[in-house]
This record gives structure tokens, sequence and C-alpha cells, in this order.
């Protein structure tokens, strides 16, 4: 078998789609399948290059990748992390992903990853003029999210919900990361809809000792994406509510980042901010983590089927969740044991963390949240699944294929 991806984020980037395709490749080689992949010069979160040429990459030149998988880097537009110059910068290197597709060996399947909409389209031209099964990996809940977050009004709108159902439609198969998004597609019409959730290896996550239960300061983390669909503002809130027997520490990036520092200057909140962290830097947030949030704002409707992906991770680690979150991510949390879910509100947040505060016995989680993740969310597991998908859905081409020689 021979996988070509498509993707907006790629390795040495650290991003969901990094993380999600990483994890999978690894499997896909290890059963020795060729796996190319097109991604732009590495250049997040900044929006511009910031690793030397050799690491980051170079425009469509090929190089390999950890796992042995190829790699063809496109250009970028350097840009601000504002939702204007992602879009603009999105849209370029979609472009120039349709030519870098094409300068490899012809694959028995594409795959391209959403939730970036510009590449939606560029995987499913690839896909055409390459005459290959497309198979799209719809990491997100689109275009339900595109709705909720207003980011297209008036005539717009109605067409870019058409063209993304249409190429889902067309797509050979598509793949959602929960059970929830994939039913709401076959609602739609959709028949060639499965289900591969987000996950962890536990082979390379360590199971980390429990806080302790003696009184002291609240150590609370969140790592990930500083953005609306988060409403961290919650948090930040929150934390001034509890004071000084609490910190708040924010590692990541987004376009909400630089307002949540001031909201927090403007509240005197007990909060540090850091930048993305490597994952060893990763590891030590988390230890000294006694709870780590995990949060989706809940008026957006189409948040009731996604999974904030360092969900999984967390459970792994064996760290305490404070889940502001609804639906499917909500039902993880409440099957595993391993955290409380509250209301997206400051003063809801603030009385989680004053009853932690008075009981710390409730951050142990007793292994719950990993094993939740061995029976449910275990990486050779879903990679597994994945490759049996993609072999029904090359098998299926090659029959077609095959039907339409004369």
């Amino acid at each position: 078998m021979r996988i070509l991806l498509l993707t907006h984020s790629y390795t040495p980037e650290v991003s969901p789609p990094q993380r999600r395709w990483s994890q999978f490749i690894t499997h896909f080689r290890q059963r020795g399948w060729e796996v190319d992949v097109v991604a732009p010069i590495a250049h997040l979160p900044e929006g511009r290059r910031t690793l030397p040429k050799d690491q980051a990459g170079r425009a469509f030149r090929r190089h390999a990748g950890d796992h042995g998988e190829r790699i063809r880097r496109v250009p970028f537009l350097p840009h601000r992390t504002t939702r204007l110059g992602r879009l603009a910068n999105h849209l370029f290197s979609a472009a120039c992903s349709i030519p870098a597709a094409l300068m490899g060996p012809r694959p028995d399947v594409v795959v391209v990853t959403v939730p970036s909409l510009p590449i939606l389209g560029a995987g499913y031209l690839a896909a055409r003029l390459l005459r290959a099964p497309l198979a799209v990996d719809m990491r997100d809940a689109w275009p339900d999210i595109a709705r909720d977050a207003r980011l297209v009004q008036g005539s717009a709108k109605s067409v870019v919900e058409r063209i993304i159902i249409a190429i889902q439609d067309r797509a050979d198969l598509v793949v959602t990361v929960t059970y929830g998004f994939a039913e709401i597609l076959r609602q739609r019409g959709l028949k060639n809809v499965a289900t591969v959730s987000n996950g962890v290896d536990l082979d390379f996550i360590e199971e980390l000792p429990e806080p302790s239960a003696a009184p002291g300061r609240l150590e609370v983390v969140y790592l990930g994406n500083h953005g609306e669909s988060q409403r961290l503002d919650v948090v930040v809130k929150a934390a001034a509510l509890v004071g000084d027997k609490m910190q708040l520490t924010m590692v990541g990036h987004g376009v909400e980042r630089n307002h949540l520092i001031e909201l927090a200057a403007e509240l005197d909140a007990p909060v540090e901010f850091h930048p993305p962290a490597n994952r060893t830097a990763v590891m030590e947030y988390y230890r000294r983590a006694d709870t780590c949030v995990v949060s989706l704002r809940d008026d957006w409707k189409s948040f009731e089927s996604t999974i904030p992906s360092k969900t999984y991770e967390v459970l792994a680690l064996g760290r305490h969740v404070t889940g502001i979150v609804r639906g499917e991510a909500r039902k993880i949390l409440d099957d595993s044991g391993a955290g409380d879910v509250v209301g997206a509100y400051p003063e809801a947040v603030a009385q989680l963390w004053r009853d932690l505060l008075d009981d710390r016995s409730r951050l142990a989680t007793g292994g719950r949240g990993r094993e939740w993740v061995r029976n449910n969310a275990n990486v050779p597991a879903l990679a597994a699944s994945y490759m049996e998908l993609l072999e029904s859905v090359a098998a299926a081409g090659r029959t077609a294929a095959a039907g339409k020689r004369p």
C-alpha cells in the first residue's frame, strides 16, 4: 500500500494533525506501507519560519521523516496569527499542495486531514488528478463549526457549506473522530462514513504519580490552543475568583492569547502564560499539575460531537480533569470517572477548584482514566482499524479501475 497524506501541519510542528498522523504513520510504516506527506514548510505557531531550513524543510523538496515517510514541503505565506492571516496562508499552501501531490508516485489512496478547509479542496483535486480514491479525515465537525463560528456570512456561507458537503459526498471514505458526528453525517445521507477516534499510545506515555493529598496550593494547567473555541476567559475569571490559593498555568498559542493575558492582568488573576513547549517541557507541566483543564465553549451545537484531543493524553497520564465540555466529551469523562465536569461559567469552575482544595483526595484518579484509554483510545488498535478501512477503499478503487478498462 502507498498512502499520500495532505495536511496543513506536520512534524516538526506540534499540533493536533501532527500528533494524530505521526502516530498512525508509525504503525503504517511498521506494516510496510509507503507513505508520502505533503505539508507546508514548518512555520507554526508564529506564522513564520523559526527553525533552520534543514529542519523546517525547503519548498517542493522531498526529505525523509522520522518514521521513513517521505515529506514534500510547500511554501507558506508569513502571517500574523489572526483569522484572516491564517486563511490566506492556508489558501496559498493548499494551492501549492496540488502540484506537490502530483510530483510523487501514484498512491493507492489519497488522505486529506481537515479542519483546514482549503486543504480539503486541494486533496479532492489531487485525488481526481491522480485517479486515486479519496479518504477525508474530518477531525472537526465541518461544516457545522463554520456555521456556529460564523466564519462565513451571507451568500458565501451557503457556497462554503455546499463545497464541504459535496466533497464529503464524493469522497470514497469519510473518517470522523467522534461517533456523534458520524451519526450526523449518516443522517444527512452519507453512507461512506466510519469513526477512528483520536488517542494515545500507552507504550510511550508514562503514568504519573498521583498528586499529594496534603493541603497546599492547587496547581491547574491548561495546554493547547488559545482560540475562540475554548472560551478560556472562563478559566481566567474562575482563577481570579479563587485567588492565591491556586495557580493557573496556560501553555500554548492562539488568536485569543493576547486578550487572555490582558484579562488576567486586569483581574489580578493568578495565571502564568507560557509559549508552546516541546515534549520534555510539556511533561514537566503535567507533573506539576493537580488538575488539567479541557474546555470547549458551550454555545456551539457542533461541540456536542467534538472531543478535544488533549483529553486522551490527560487521561492516559492519570491526571484529574477539569472538564468544561458537553456531549460526547462529557460522556468520556463521566464514563472514565477521572475528573469533574462543570458548566461553562466562572462561578461553577471556581467552586469546583475550591472543592478540590478542601478535599484533595478527589484529585486521585486511581488509574481509571488510563484504563479507559487502554480500552477505547489506544493508538495501536486505532491504527489497525484505520489500515483496514484504507485497504478496503484501495481494493474498491482497484476494482472500479479494472471495470473501466476496455
